[in-house]
């Protein structure tokens, strides 16, 4: 019996994902050559050239060639995306070999190594600071800078910045929260300038994404990543950067995908809307997950552990800026014995008072 072939929407397309080393980004390149893009590959780290902090052993040629062993087209570049002459002869090789760039994928990071979970902003080493905003934003600046004209002369394509969280709130420490809700606002902005063009920029987010890193942390592989559930009770709505890449191959395939100009879409969402699911066939939705176990802790009486103290704050952090979830926030304020001062001030110990 003949096999129908799997839908290639994207074929004939033509795709640059800037950070396709590992995590997101490869999962991202993968499923936009599944998809049938051609998908140039970029990153620091290729056979041979160590890029990074990270110390790890990925490379862009390893996901030009998990695409092309799956039947895609991939073409491996190294390239450092803070350096604005390798992103300009990117753009040279990309209008020569292809002549087109319908797709760019801005997962540029690599500064897990730079942050310090601990340090309070008057405590930070101001020596990490330069190189993570270089790095986690300027990177951005500049890729999007040389490569988007491509597709404003053409007058069509998508840009997509990947996210870590799609709330507006404050996500833990002020180096990661400043250099992520930047990739949020740089989306923002360019779709607010292409508004009048037929290029869409816009951001995308995973939930709990299984990299390599956090699989080596729990001691589980892709293939085993439900024994890591009773380690972390939130691993059971975890995904496989193949996810995300999905949620942006559908995006990319969405004739209307304008509307979205802007937004920061969460990929649990985006696989609802679009009926996909993950490699495994599930259709994870992470932060519905904590949202709940968070709603229960904050209902029980008695004093709250370490781990559910966290988990009260991490909610609480995330939503106490957002109009529209305020008597939560209070109500967290509250369990957390703070004095809640509102939406745009943040919480007070006992006795504060708010500087306004």
């Amino acid at each position: 019996m003949t096999q129908t072939p799997a839908p290639r929407p994207l074929e004939g397309q033509v795709a640059v994902v800037a950070g396709a080393t590992r995590r997101a980004g490869r999962g991202i390149a993968r499923m936009l050559g599944a998809a049938g893009a051609t998908v140039y590959c970029t990153g620091r780290s290729a056979r041979g050239v160590s890029g990074g902090m990270a110390g790890r052993s990925e490379t862009v040629d390893e996901t030009a060639e998990l695409i092309q062993a799956a039947g895609g087209r991939a073409v491996a570049v190294r390239v450092d995306h803070t350096n604005a002459g390798e992103v300009a002869a990117l753009v040279a090789r990309v209008r020569d070999e292809a002549g087109r760039l319908d797709i760019l994928v801005n997962d540029i990071w690599g500064g897990d190594p730079l942050i310090n979970w601990e340090q309070r902003f008057w405590e930070l080493d101001l020596a990490s600071l330069a190189p993570l905003i270089e790095q986690a934003v300027f990177s951005h600046l500049i890729t999007n800078r040389y490569l988007a004209p491509l597709m404003v002369e053409a007058d069509r394509g998508l840009i997509v910045e990947v996210m870590d969280g799609r709330h507006q709130g404050y996500r833990g420490q002020l180096l990661y929260d400043l250099a992520k809700a930047s990739v949020a606002r740089l989306a923002y902005g360019m779709a607010m300038e292409l508004a009048e063009t037929n290029v869409t920029a816009l951001a995308v987010t995973p939930g709990f994404l299984r990299s390599e890193a956090v699989l080596e942390h729990f001691g589980v592989t892709e293939d085993t990543w439900r024994d890591a559930i009773a380690q972390d009770e939130f691993f059971a709505e975890s995904e496989s950067p193949c996810f995300v890449g999905r949620a942006i191959a559908a995006l990319a395939a969405d004739p209307q995908v304008k509307r979205k100009a802007g937004l920061v879409l969460y990929a649990g969402d985006l696989a609802q809307e679009y009926g996909f699911t993950d490699v495994d066939g599930r259709t994870p939705h992470f932060y519905q997950l904590p949202v709940r176990r968070v709603g229960e802790i904050a209902g029980a009486p008695g004093k709250l552990d370490d781990m559910q103290r966290f988990l009260v704050w991490t909610r609480y952090c995330q939503i106490h800026h957002d109009l529209a979830h305020q008597d939560e926030a209070h109500r967290l304020a509250e369990r957390l014995g703070l004095r809640d001062a509102g939406p745009g001030v943040g919480p007070l110990p006992p006795g504060g008072q708010a500087a306004l």
